[in-house]
């Protein structure tokens, strides 16, 4: 069985420029071990990829080395295939990141969305391929006021949250190289996308029925928006989350770009939007930043 594991993984593995949008250039090497007496499998993947140059690029890019470790895999996971798409997500991750960071230019990376839609998850791996800080802006409001951001909305009020979150963006405004994720509610003041507009700005956009389900299954008492709904957790998180993106849904389109998670559901062939890897909504992500960057510095020469 580890044999035939083993010997799944190195044909499953095998790298596929045409996915990756780059070329192995140079050594690439795949390592599986195995301690003895245990069923799981330890993985690293080294690769150095070279950018394809288009016409549309125009500054200088360099290779990339790409080294990543897996602990603990199992061997049905090996020879499912499984790994393999693991493996090509994080490679094709890494590479996409290259290719947008001179457009992106150490601008900031603003998430912003209904609460539950992977803002913080995301942002992370995004912060961590571009090697960029990540910071989210509920957060810093926390640190500042001293409370927790449902206290703060019990004792202070929704008007004086807002307030502390506007000071916080226009704050992390002046800063560069960072990923922040967004409060649900940031949308809804002009002021905020101006700040918010001096970097970039990306909605994740999720199914309202995806959200309701994660809210239920983590529960509400973070969400002080949620705390005075009836019924049960999933009916009470549908309904004002309804009506929270009729209040903020045109706001949300103000953003750069948009991260539909059922299209990549669809583009993926998959039919529940919550089986999808944030590593796969944060590929998007780059995706539709890229879009964006290159239409800006084309408008911009045409002037």
């Amino acid at each position: 069985m580890d044999a035939k594991a083993a010997k799944a993984l190195q044909l499953s593995a095998l790298l596929q420029p045409e996915k990756i949008r780059s070329k192995p250039s140079g050594a690439s090497s795949l390592i599986i071990s195995r301690e003895p007496h245990k069923k799981f499998f330890r993985v690293s993947v080294s690769v150095k990829l070279q950018p394809v140059r288009t016409s549309t690029i125009r500054r200088r890019v360099a290779p990339l080395e790409v080294t990543r470790s897996y602990e603990n895999i199992p061997a049905s996971t090996l020879e499912s295939g499984t790994c393999h798409a693991l493996l090509d997500e994080e490679l094709i991750l890494k590479s996409r990141s290259q290719e947008i960071d001179p457009y992106l230019n150490g601008r900031c990376i603003y998430l912003v969305g209904m609460m539950g839609s992977g803002k913080t998850t995301v942002g992370k791996i995004m912060a961590q391929v571009l090697g960029y800080s990540f910071c989210d802006s509920d957060a810093l409001v926390e640190e500042e006021v001293g409370n927790s951001v449902a206290d703060i909305f019990k004792h202070y009020g929704e008007a004086f949250f807002r307030d502390k979150e506007t000071e916080v963006l226009h704050k992390l405004s002046l800063m560069r190289r960072f990923v922040i994720s967004t409060g649900g509610g940031a949308v809804i003041r002009p002021i905020n996308w101006k700040h918010m507009h001096k970097g970039v700005s990306v909605w994740l956009d999720v199914p309202l029925e995806a959200l309701a389900q994660r809210i239920a299954a983590v529960g509400t008492n973070s969400r002080p928006l949620l705390h005075y709904e009836a019924g049960d957790a999933y009916t009470r998180a549908l309904l004002k989350l309804s009506a929270l993106f009729e209040e903020r849904g045109d706001s949300y389109a103000n953003a750069n770009a948009r991260v539909s998670l059922e299209k990549i559901a669809a583009k993926l062939g998959q039919r529940d939007v919550s089986k999808l890897s944030p590593t796969a909504i944060a590929l998007e992500a780059l995706e539709q930043i890229e879009v964006f960057l290159k239409e800006e510095d084309n408008n911009y020469a045409e002037r």
